[in-house]
């Protein structure tokens, strides 16, 4: 079964992520040597895999306010460490990767949580991260609809 590089390279992500979640922050310098290395022969793919990482870690503290205020029902702790991780990589996608439509972020997610944590993740991690694109596309279109100073 052939898998699509920029999915293998999600998934790979999120197993990177759950690691930093459970391990510490100082795991990171060895994930591309170690983790990425062993589990992917692709360099592409590596690559990929390494810059969603690296660039959802270094942003997840934004990327937990956008979840919690989504997770109105749910708290934050009470999420497992692979839905924080699926979650995480798609707000960080959402918010960070204009290369990504959005449409394809949230599936993507979608079938992560399907494959990788229970049969109601799913749904949820939907709901979650339909909101938190909802909250993004407000911020955006408040700061276009600002009037522009006048110096």
């Amino acid at each position: 079964m052939h898998i699509d590089k920029r999915t293998r390279a999600r998934e790979l992500a999120i197993q990177a992520l759950y690691q930093l979640d459970v391990q510490g922050a100082d795991l990171l310098g060895r994930l591309m040597g170690d983790f990425f290395t062993i589990n992917e022969p692709d360099e592409r793919t590596r690559k990929l895999a390494w810059e969603w990482t690296l660039g959802t870690w270094e942003h997840f503290e934004v990327c937990d306010e956008l979840i919690v205020e989504a997770t109105i029902r749910w708290q934050f702790s009470r999420l497992s460490p692979v839905d924080k991780s699926i979650l995480r990589l798609a707000v960080y996608q959402l918010k960070c990767c204009d290369d990504i439509p959005p449409k394809v972020v949230i599936n993507e997610a979608i079938e992560l949580a399907k494959k990788y944590s229970t049969e109601k993740s799913g749904p949820f991690v939907n709901g979650v991260l339909d909101a938190v694109l909802k909250k993004l596309s407000a911020k955006s279109e408040c700061k276009e609809e600002k009037p522009r100073s006048m110096d």
